[in-house]
Order: C-alpha cells, then structure tokens, then sequence
C-alpha cells in the first residue's frame, strides 16, 4: 500500500510544471483507455487472489468443507467399523478369581495340644494339620475293650443257664411223671376205702404243681435261648450284644484315631487353632484354600450373553499382575441369576418393582502355566470372551 501511494507521488511531481501549477488535464482517447483496462485485468485478477483476504476465505472454504463432510464422513466409517466389531467381544470387570474352600474341621472333640504347619503354608492332601489330646479316647478305648470281654462272658453264662435249664426240666418231667403214679396209687385205694379223701387230694395236688412247675421250667428256658439269639448253637461272636460291644470298640479306636487332623486336599492353610484351644465336633477349626486350581467367576449383564457358550476362548488379566494375561476357556454358565441364590431373593411381583439388568455368573477354566504367578481366591479381574459373533451392515462385515 505504502509503494503504490509512493509511486503515485513520484507520477504527480513529473506531470507539474516547472512553476509548480498544476496542468490542465488532457482527455485520453477512448481506444487507449479501453487497452490500458484490459491490460491491467489480469495483473489485477492476480493481486487480487494474492490478497490476504482472498486467502483467508480460500482457507475458510476448505475448513467448512472439511468440518460439514470429511470429518462427519470419516465418524460415520468410524462408527461403522467400530460396531461392526464390537458383537464379537463381550467384556467385564465384574470378575473375581474363585477356588474351593474347605471348612477343616474335627470328627472328635477334644483339646488342640500341637499344631504342625504354620499360617498360610502350603500344604499337601494328607498332611498333619494339628492334634487332639488322646488322654479321653484311650480311656474310651479301654472301657468298649472291657465291655465287650464282659458281654462274652454273659454270653457264655447264659448258655451255661440254658443247660442247667434242660435239666431242671428233665427233673420236672421226672417229679411229674411221680405224682401221677403216686394219684394213682392213691386212687386206687381210696376206691377201696383203704385211705381217706383228703390222702386222693394232695396226690391230685402234687400231680398239678408238677405240670406248672414244668411248664414254667419250660417257659424260662424259652426266654435263655431268645437271649441266645434263637438257638443255644449260635456262636458268641454272632449274638447282637457281642456286635454291639464290638462295635462301641471298632468306634473308640476310629474317635482315637481321628485325634489328627489331616488335610483333605492340596492348598494353602489358614486360621488354624491355638495349642490349648478346644475344638468341637464338626465345628470349623481352620480354612484350607485349594488354590492350586483356581477359576474365573465373571458376572456378566445378560444382555452380553447372547452369543456365549460353553467351549469358547477367553482372555483374562488380572489386576495384581497387570502385565501378564492367562487364557482360558467358558466352562459353563449358572442355570439362575446371582439374584435367585441370594437369601433374600427379589419379589418382582410387588408394586415396587423397578427393572434392573440382571447378571449371571459365567465360570471359565483358566490354563496356568508353571512360571504363572499364584492366584488368589478372590482377586479382581477383566474378562473377555470371545464369541465369534460378526455382525453386518448392509451385507458388509470384518
């Protein structure tokens, strides 16, 4: 701006006269203004499109051109393929390392004297955990001992009891047989009157206390062979009262040998008993881990679950160790949301009932190396399945 203004002076300062009047202005022809103008277009036309505003609406045009269609154009094909792969995989967080807990617990009551691993050791399937004070069992031991010596010697009375029974009847049966001999006699000589009515009466007597004394003879020896089992023959070690001593016995050795608690399976464990501490039947003791196959509790929305079944691979990391990943596989699915199996389940059919997406548990069998670090019962992690789902748009899929 500043040139031309310079230029136009230096044109003014040459068209003045010497005295410094200006000239009168001379009309020019009509054919040259009209080629001056036309040979000035296009260096006007170029200065122009040089210009800084023509520049800037230039940009301007490009920057709405690029804002209305490249950009809305490049997020629709973003989207498109951002969705056409997204049906394949399904993911949560909602996941957590599961494995089996075992509650160790005494079959036997009694009094912890010594503990023999330590807090959170890994332990062996059969390993001494801890042990009961035996003192109570071995006096039980000797007690079932004694009473079942004393049922055989009972028993073996009793058979004694029955012979002597046998006999006692053979001696009934000879005192019957006497008096009736006797009442006959004495019949036979009251119908002769040789004796008085009174003598008949006592022989009558006699033969009547006779038959009851064998019947009760008879009776009694009855009752031995029923606690003989039904037949004097039977042997000792066959009678239910010898079975039962022995069976007391069998027990007292089992409670005596379960004074050692032993592990189930192989594991970690833990909260084990104090030496001192007084442990009751069936009550939990100590918590054995068996984190040596460990699985993947994953909790996903249902709506996730279309595609999913058992069989297909998954991808998990888990949060401690962030920079490993364990692969694995979907080894089944629970038959009832985590609702159904809380205590208090739902009841979806009262007046308050407000829609939730549900979850169901997905459990998946992970495949652990043997440089793989220890997991954990209950660690956090991600899941990711995959379903081999594609889905397509207007018949284009990945």
């Amino acid at each position: 701006m500043n040139d031309r203004t310079e230029a136009l002076r230096h044109t003014e300062a040459r068209a003045r006269p010497e005295d410094g009047r200006p000239q009168p202005a001379v009309p020019a022809s009509p054919a040259r203004t009209q080629g001056e103008a036309e040979a000035r277009a296009p260096a006007n036309e170029h200065r122009r499109d040089r210009s800084p505003d023509a520049t800037l609406l230039r940009r301007r045009r490009a920057l709405r051109w690029t804002l209305l269609v490249v950009v809305p154009l490049l997020a629709v094909i973003a989207g498109g393929a951002f969705w056409l792969l997204g049906g394949r995989y399904v993911e949560t967080d909602n996941a957590f390392v599961k494995a089996d807990k075992v509650p160790v617990s005494a079959e036997v009551s009694g009094a912890v004297i010594g503990v023999f691993v330590q807090e959170n050791e890994i332990v062996r399937a059969g390993q001494p955990l801890f042990r009961l004070d035996p003192a109570p069992f071995r006096v039980a031991l000797s007690k079932a001992e004694a009473k079942l010596g004393q049922v055989r010697t009972d028993l073996a009375a009793t058979k004694a009891s029955y012979r002597e029974k046998q006999a006692q009847i053979a001696l009934a049966r000879t005192q019957l047989e006497f008096a009736r001999k006797e009442q006959a006699r004495q019949a036979d000589l009251a119908a002769r009157n040789f004796i008085s009515a009174s003598k008949l009466d006592d022989a009558r007597k006699s033969v009547e206390i006779a038959q009851q004394q064998l019947q009760a003879q008879q009776e009694d020896l009855q009752r031995i062979a029923a606690t003989l089992g039904g037949s004097i023959d039977l042997p000792i070690e066959s009678h239910p009262s010898y079975r039962a001593a022995l069976a007391e016995l069998e027990q007292a050795r089992l409670d005596l040998s379960r004074i050692e608690v032993r592990a189930s399976m192989d594991g970690t464990i833990s909260h084990l008993p104090k030496p001192g501490q007084f442990v009751a039947t069936g009550a939990t003791a100590a918590s054995l881990v068996a984190d040596a196959r460990p699985w993947i509790e994953a909790n996903f929305p249902e709506k996730d679950l279309t595609y999913v079944h058992p069989g297909q691979p998954v991808e998990v990391h888990i949060d401690t160790f962030p920079d490993r990943s364990w692969s694995g596989v979907v080894e089944s699915l629970s038959p009832a949301t985590g609702a159904e199996f809380s205590i208090l389940p739902p009841q979806n059919a009262t007046g308050n009932w407000v829609k939730v997406a549900q979850r169901v548990p997905l459990r998946v069998r992970i495949d652990t190396p043997s440089d793989a670090p220890r997991l954990r019962a209950g660690m956090s992690a991600t899941v990711r399945v995959d379903t081999g789902h594609r889905r397509t748009l207007f018949g284009l899929g990945f």
